[in-house]
């Protein structure tokens, strides 16, 4: 049975004691932890250790609590070579801890030609694909020394990887079971409108357009997800506004969820953007969707 969890940072940054009382009300739940966003007291590059990862793992698990994704989003083809390398150590810093957080995925999307990931034209380019995978060949490399997962999100239109042909041709290069994909649906939406089966686009994208767009994913890279990322969005004024609560804007989640329960059933599914005031009521209505007697 897939599981929903959340992102940690949206409910703000806590100690680690302060986060594991907050997510207890949920249990048993996985969690997306990205310790410099979630943390109050996050730990500088070279300083985590075994004891130091093993002491958040200990007390998450304490409350039923467990972490689906180690959230280390860098920019892995930043245009300053030395930053780039900074960047790639802190992630490599992750991927040796990984076991003693108990989780062996660690998270990054995919970057952009601009230091902070906004678009930019050469994005898409061949020369910054090849960037890419020299990035990911070397996390992948450390990975596979400490038994760990590189996951890697796609951003339509934005970043580096922006469509599933391009996850497909990341995925080909680097052929190794420590690359998988972290898939983000709404992240993969064409930005400026999905096109029904008539080729025609509208305002609110029908649930058979939805349908096969995700179907899609499924079909070129399913068996590679370790995990998946659920918001929502709407067409506003022919453009995207995808960074929503879950069932707040036009997503079909039922559609989704059904997919999700065909292709990869027992999966984290960790809910983006949620407001924590509205966060049982949200769990609650998702796992009603796949069990109605929950």
């Amino acid at each position: 049975m897939m599981q929903f969890g959340f992102r940690a940072h949206d409910f703000g940054r806590m100690t680690i004691d302060t986060l594991a009382q907050t997510f207890a009300a949920f249990a048993p739940v996985p969690i997306q932890l990205a310790l410099h966003k979630a943390l109050v007291d996050p730990p500088h590059t070279g300083t985590i250790s075994p004891a130091y990862a093993r002491n958040i793992r200990t007390t998450l698990a304490q409350q039923g609590i467990s972490i689906g994704v180690l959230g280390c989003y860098i920019n892995p083809v930043h245009p300053d070579d030395g930053l780039l390398d900074s960047a790639l150590q802190k992630f490599e810093e992750h991927l040796r801890y990984a076991s003693d957080f108990g989780c062996l995925v660690v998270g990054t999307e995919t970057g952009s030609a601009n230091a902070d990931c906004s678009f930019h034209p050469q994005t898409s380019s061949e020369r910054n694909f090849d960037r890419l995978c020299r990035s990911v060949e070397r996390l992948v490399r450390t990975a596979e020394r400490h038994g760990a997962v590189v996951g890697v999100e796609a951003v339509a239109r934005q970043h580096t990887i922006d469509s599933c042909d391009k996850m497909v041709r990341l995925l080909d290069r680097i052929d190794s079971p420590s690359l998988q994909v972290i898939y983000d649906p709404v992240n993969l939406l064409p930005w400026e409108g999905l096109a029904e089966v008539d080729g025609s686009i509208g305002a609110v994208p029908s649930a058979q357009a939805q349908s096969i767009f995700f179907s899609q994913a499924f079909s070129a890279f399913g068996d590679k997800i370790v995990a998946i990322h659920v918001k929502d969005f709407r067409y506003v004024d022919g453009w995207k506004q995808g960074s929503m609560p879950p069932l707040a804007g036009d997503l079909d989640t039922a559609g989704l969820l059904e997919l999700v329960g065909r292709h990869r059933p027992d999966i984290d599914i960790l809910l983006e953007n949620c407001d924590p005031r509205s966060a049982p009521q949200t769990i609650g209505t998702l796992r009603r969707m796949v069990d109605p007697t929950s």
